[in-house]
């Protein structure tokens, strides 16, 4: 099969962005720069694209222009598999400008839509106790970033009245 590469479109901002995701997840790497040759479109020695991995999985940031913005129809998960990982990508994820969503989702400071997600959560949220399921559901949706110790507790019914 062949590979399957995210494209992600930046006004100007593909470098910055793979720069700064690259930052934020380990075994990750700037992989090409495509600069404008003289023959443009765009001025000579600027940036087209930007191939990169994240912890192995290629993406491509192109400077597209301002033609088109990310919306969370788009979302990259990030599966944490504790509450010291699901705190480390949030607050990295939230530098320079990000924006907190509900359910452990944020936008990053270029738009991108990100889900932090314990590994955990989704097993609370698959409990096989309906019950157990829906407390836990209803603890996440009070929720911005994921506090798994809370959704246990919900999920176990400490608290609930």
């Amino acid at each position: 099969m062949p590979q399957l590469v995210p494209n992600l479109w930046f006004d100007g901002q593909a470098e910055e962005a793979a720069n700064f995701y690259v930052s934020v997840f380990p075994n990750s790497e700037i992989l090409k720069v495509v600069r404008y040759t003289e023959a443009g479109p765009g001025p000579a020695g600027s940036v087209v694209t930007v191939d990169f991995s994240l912890d192995g999985v290629r993406f491509t940031a192109i400077n597209g222009g301002p033609d088109f913005t990310f919306d969370e129809a788009v979302s990259f998960a990030v599966m944490c598999k504790d509450q010291d990982e699901v705190d480390h990508y949030w607050s990295r994820l939230l530098e320079g400008g990000g924006q907190e969503g509900p359910c452990g989702w944020l936008k990053d400071r270029y738009g991108l839509s990100w889900q932090v997600v314990p590994v955990r959560l989704e097993e609370l949220l698959a409990d096989p106790d309906p019950e157990r399921a829906r407390r836990a559901t209803e603890a996440m949706f009070t929720m911005r970033k994921i506090d798994i110790a809370a959704v246990e507790a919900a999920a176990d019914g400490v608290g609930a009245a």
